[in-house]
């Protein structure tokens, strides 16, 4: 497989600002895009068209939202991200390891993946224009990785997603994607030239647990991810298995928002309760934008 390469050297630093479009703001990296072609997306909850528990911009089909209102919210996004004729792909997250792929992004392969899909999945890569996946949140852990080839992989992190290393295994899933297009020589080489993203999620300030599960992060990645008494920093523990990876701590950038503390602006399971929409993660490479 032969990947188009906009920069084949390196990306710029990554960073996180605020963008609006269509009537919604996110969170994105314009010299990201600049760079590769790839637009990236952490939504917020402000700008749709769903209401009541779900007001506004819910992404999720799955939390007995106006079927209607979701998927206008879809089309908007993508409308928002310059890509209104994508081929749009969903997740059913189960906070699970399944990493899925889309390499060409021909008719057979993406029906092939959105069957995948469906029957459970927490990440995908994507190394084809014109695809966009759309992961949904209200508390875990946004994660978006992109390579300087224009490949990109989006994940879902909940705690039983960082303790299985789900970001991680579509990082490494991605750096093999590099090396068979011939765009660098080992893994390694390839997952030190990523970019990483980690958008809104419940920070170490409110994420509470057990004590067996502060128990188990501290053997999976030690005693700097505990918080307090009875908390555990989500972002923390991915940095360090992204770091193990190979994966450079100067490129993982953090949006910085715990979702709980801004449940006006982002959805919270916790702070809602348990009835709320879904905020999104999002990428697409936009091959036309390219040399």
């Amino acid at each position: 497989m032969q990947q188009d390469i906009c920069d084949p050297s390196s990306l710029p630093m990554p960073q996180l600002a605020s963008c609006a479009a269509r009537g919604i703001s996110f969170l994105t990296d314009d010299a990201l895009y600049a760079a590769c072609g790839v637009r990236i997306a952490f939504t917020g909850r402000a700008g749709g068209a769903s209401e009541g528990a779900f007001a506004s911009l819910n992404l999720g089909s799955h939390v007995e939202d106006d079927p209607a209102a979701v998927a206008q919210n879809r089309a908007l996004l993508l409308q928002a991200l310059d890509a209104p004729d994508a081929q749009l792909l969903t997740l059913n997250q189960v906070h699970g390891d399944t990493v899925l792929a889309v390499k060409r992004g021909s008719a057979d392969e993406l029906a092939a993946v959105a069957a995948q899909a469906r029957a459970g999945a927490d990440a995908i890569v994507v190394a084809a224009c014109e695809v966009a996946p759309i992961l949904c949140f209200a508390d875990c852990v946004p994660v978006i990785i992109v390579s300087p080839t224009g490949a990109f992989a989006v994940a879902h992190a909940g705690w039983r997603g960082v303790m299985a290393g789900t970001a991680r295994a579509a990082a490494e899933q991605l750096a093999h994607l590099d090396v068979q297009a011939g765009a660098a020589a080992s893994p390694h080489e390839a997952l030190a030239g990523f970019n990483v993203y980690l958008g809104p999620h419940i920070g170490p300030c409110c994420f509470q647990t057990g004590a067996d599960v502060r128990a188990a992060f501290a053997e999976r990645f030690g005693n700097d991810v505990l918080t307090g008494d009875d908390r555990v920093n989500l972002a923390a523990a991915l940095r360090i298995d992204l770091e193990a990876a190979g994966i450079s701590a100067a490129r993982v950038a953090e949006s910085g928002i715990c979702t709980v503390c801004n449940a006006q602006e982002y959805f919270s399971y916790r702070a809602s309760g348990g009835v709320c929409g879904r905020h999104g993660a999002a990428a697409v490479r936009r091959c036309a934008s390219c040399p």
